[in-house]
């Protein structure tokens, strides 16, 4: 949140409603709103896991979701990693499927 305001956004917590992100963030010159999960690790952590409901999320809105990786280490969160558009090489989870882990630096290379 305090990261979307530094970038002059006007971000809304939705983590409680389960859309398949954790903040709808606005830009109020613009009006474009970015859909934005927030997946904390700790700092060295090689995965993340991400659910069916944020992957299906991210491929309906490829150009307006981001994946933020918020990195912590000694209890402190370091400046978070935004990957727009992180499941463009993800296949469709299957219908069974609950959660994947990805491997933190290949999703970060290649987005």
């Amino acid at each position: 949140m305090k990261y979307e305001i530094e970038l002059g956004r006007v971000p809304e917590d939705v983590s409680k409603k389960n859309y398949g992100w954790d903040i709808e963030s606005t830009d109020p010159n613009t009006k474009d709103r970015w859909l934005i999960e927030v997946k904390g690790r700790q700092k060295g952590a090689t995965t993340v896991t991400v659910s069916r409901n944020e992957i299906l999320s991210g491929k309906n809105r490829p150009e307006r979701y981001i994946l933020a990786l918020v990195e912590v280490d000694k209890g402190s969160p370091l400046k978070p990693i935004y990957m727009v558009n992180p499941f463009e090489k993800e296949s469709m989870p299957g219908f069974a499927t609950e959660s994947i882990n990805l491997n933190i630096s290949k999703l970060i290379r290649s987005t």
